[in-house]
């Protein structure tokens, strides 16, 4: 196991672009962090400056207690899965999962023993002597990640594993890597993990942490939970969620003692602490925040509830849920109703001026200069 950390690691081109700017993480010994950004945001690039494939420009990289910065791969401690397999095709499994042991000059009985005790974990032992050309992308992947299993490494890195497998094998692949990573905790050969990805379930359903980035910044480092209830940008709000969080212009109004924004026309009120810290940064303009799940369709008590009242434009039937699209004025939502409820409601038809209940306790307020989270 070993703790990584980055400090001031910054990746400048020949060409004068800089890719990475400055960043400073610490990864946990023993964690799982995700490192989560849309394409370009140079989460590949910072895996591979930890792995020692990319010369970094500045700053340092630490594993455990050694700065690694002018290492090689081979001396890092690390152990990678990368997109494409890499898998050597004239090499049958059990040779390419021990491949990189015969390098180590391990005994030949440790090499024989790792191997068959990675091919178990991966339930793979009948795969061990065919060619990678006589797999599937899932079987293949399952060797790619033994590969990296038998080295025992301090860290995984894995660089968008899953991306070239279909959906329902990137499901239980995505799985069972997390499962490995928890049994090898189990079985006191853990090893801290760093896996990059551009597909937020992945991240959200992998991380203990998830780290958010964007053109080379790191825009927030945290659970999956408190990213997606707690965003402290717009960029990690619009990020992570799907559908996406409803992020629309607003205007604050106060009366008496309360704090109401305003959506083109239609009040609705925040709660506290959340109007206090917005007071207390008094902001030229903002923009509101809603997430799909916490739109709801109204009952009869009105009284007691933050109403929107908007005209469906379209729905989505998911099954369970229907994604339903509604228009306030000039702006457009996107609310998460139970498909009971729709039918109940709306009747599944298009329909003018439906009230639609708002959980204002889940709502956030961007200021829209900085775009940073000021209801928290």
């Amino acid at each position: 196991m070993a703790e990584v950390r980055f400090k001031k690691l910054e990746k400048v081109y020949s060409n004068g672009f800089k890719a990475v700017h400055g960043i400073d993480l610490t990864i946990r010994d023993g964690e799982f962090l995700v490192i989560v950004g849309p394409s370009g945001c140079a989460k590949s690039t910072t895996l591979r400056m930890l792995a020692g494939l990319e010369n970094i420009s500045g700053g340092e990289i630490q594993i455990g207690d050694r700065v690694v910065n002018n290492l090689p791969p081979k001396d890092r401690g690390i152990a990678m899965v990368f997109q494409n397999y890499a898998l050597y095709p004239h090499m049958t499994v059990r040779e390419n999962l021990a491949f990189g042991l015969k390098l180590q000059k391990l005994p030949k009985e440790e090499i024989e023993r790792r191997v068959n005790d990675a091919a178990a974990i991966l339930e793979i032992e009948e795969l061990l002597e065919r060619l990678p050309r006589q797999l599937s992308g899932g079987q293949a992947q399952r060797v790619a990640v033994g590969r990296a299993i038998v080295k025992k490494p301090d860290v995984f890195l894995f660089d968008e594993p899953l991306s070239n497998l279909d959906a329902k094998l990137r499901a239980s692949m995505r799985v069972r890597i997390s499962d490995i990573h928890r049994l090898l905790k189990k079985e006191k050969h853990p090893a801290t993990a760093v896996y990059v990805t551009h597909d937020q379930t992945e991240a959200m359903t992998m991380g203990d942490r998830i780290c958010v980035m964007k053109l080379g910044h790191i825009m927030q480092v945290d659970t999956p939970e408190e990213l997606y209830n707690n965003p402290k940008n717009m960029f990690v709000a619009g990020f992570i969620g799907a559908p996406e969080m409803n992020l629309r212009p607003a205007k604050l109004v106060a009366e008496q003692d309360a704090l109401f924004v305003d959506v083109e026309g239609q009040l609705l009120r925040l709660p506290e602490p959340k109007a206090t810290n917005v007071k207390r940064h008094n902001p030229a303009g903002v923009v509101f925040g809603i997430r799909p799940d916490d739109i709801t369709l109204a009952d009869g008590d009105e009284q007691d509830q933050n109403i929107l009242c908007g005209d469906v434009i379209r729905m989505e039937n998911m099954g369970h849920e229907v994604y339903v699209y509604f228009r306030v004025g000039s702006q457009d939502f996107t609310a998460r109703v139970p498909v009971d409820q729709v039918k109940i409601r709306l009747n599944l038809e298009l329909r003018q001026n439906v009230k639609f209940a708002v959980h204002m306790g889940k709502s956030h307020v961007f200021d829209a200069a900085s775009e940073q989270n000021i209801s928290l």
